[in-house]
């Protein structure tokens, strides 16, 4: 419903702490972009990670200043910082 009552856009409050939700498909990767070529083929996790790569690099105009949440379904992403080797 929220879709179809106003207002459909507003401006961000910049008091508040950005969160971004990302997430991906066997297709596409929220909010960002398709994906084609060799992205298709990455495994879940890494479509996932690149899916917040991409997010970060998108919005980091907004995100650089403050501190901000990173909201992601994909449970091993919850253990990034303690991963020793990433592609």
């Amino acid at each position: 419903m929220k879709l179809t009552t106003a207002p459909l856009l507003a401006l961000s409050d910049f008091g508040k702490t950005f969160k971004i939700k990302c997430d991906a498909s066997g297709v596409g990767i929220g909010g960002v972009e398709k994906l084609s070529g060799p992205t298709l083929s990455y495994s879940a996790y890494d479509k996932e990670l690149y899916a917040l790569v991409r997010n970060l690099e998108t919005w980091q105009h907004y995100l650089l200043p403050k501190e901000f949440v990173i909201h992601s379904d994909h449970e091993s992403l919850k253990h990034l910082k303690g991963q020793l080797k990433l592609n």
